[in-house]
């Protein structure tokens, strides 16, 4: 039996259908830092952005205000092994008919029309250049720092023989009556490690084929730490509108012959 036979012979495995598009109206989605570069802008003008690898990510679960008291959407980001994944989460998964999802996280939303379970977020499908987002992520740890590092305290005088006072943070307890150190001084101890949020940053660029998104700024976290993207709750600057008569006069602006210099 010839090769062409066999191969016509075996069964030909179906392609799987890809799963069904979240709404593009939800702006959610998870993502992992990969770093930052630098970008030029349309005009010219070089920007530093933070690169993240956003998404795919599945729907796990949905809440509804008439079942759960409030309506939200929980996303799942990246696999893990199924040793790794306890008898209760690999229910979830093997009734949605996809791989153990290593991060979920629940995005509270007033509506969710359209929504269902094992649907699929892109970030392709969700953003556009030129829109504004909030990114929320775990800032990087520094351990335990002292004052000036930590509070920007600017220290004590480094003459008249305090060799040692330099760095301190001077006086901490109160006065008069109280004696005592209030709650919340500001003071040496544990430093980052705290959850940042980073407003109102552009989307510089989305490249699909790859399912990163450059934004303008920086991002909490270090080097491959979750975030979090979400539609900005800031005001956003309106798109500038040129009229027709601007556009006219820059094209016969770009057009006109240069006059020649005389020597």
């Amino acid at each position: 039996m010839t090769e062409e036979n066999k191969n016509a012979e075996q069964p030909q495995s179906a392609p799987q259908a890809q799963p069904e598009e979240m709404p593009a109206a939800l702006k959610i989605i998870i993502g992992k830092k990969i770093g930052m570069t630098q970008m030029f802008d349309e005009k010219g003008e070089l920007h530093g952005v933070s690169v993240v690898e956003a998404g795919p990510c599945r729907v796990v679960r949905t809440r509804t205000k008439e079942r759960d008291g409030y309506t939200a959407v929980c996303l799942g980001f990246g696999h893990r092994k199924d040793k790794h994944t306890d008898n209760a989460a690999k229910g979830i998964f093997t009734k949605l008919g996809i791989t153990p999802i290593r991060h979920m996280k629940e995005f509270r939303l007033d509506n969710i029309d359209g929504v269902k379970d094992g649907q699929m977020a892109t970030v392709a499908a969700r953003f556009v250049a030129g829109e504004y987002v909030d990114v929320q992520g775990v800032s990087k740890g520094k351990g335990f720092a002292g004052g000036m590092k930590r509070h920007n305290f600017s220290g004590g005088p480094a003459s008249h023989g305090a060799s040692d006072r330099e760095r301190a943070p001077g006086s901490l307890a109160s006065r008069r009556s109280l004696g005592r150190v209030l709650p919340g001084q500001r003071m040496a101890g544990h430093m980052g490690m705290d959850t940042v949020s980073m407003m109102k940053l552009k989307v510089m660029k989305i490249i699909p084929e790859e399912n990163l998104i450059l934004l303008n700024g920086s991002v909490p976290g270090a080097k491959g730490c979750l975030v979090y993207i979400v539609r900005t709750v800031k005001a956003v600057p309106k798109p500038a509108v040129i009229s027709a008569k601007a556009k006219a006069k820059a094209a016969a602006a770009k057009t006109a012959p240069k006059k020649a210099i005389k020597k």
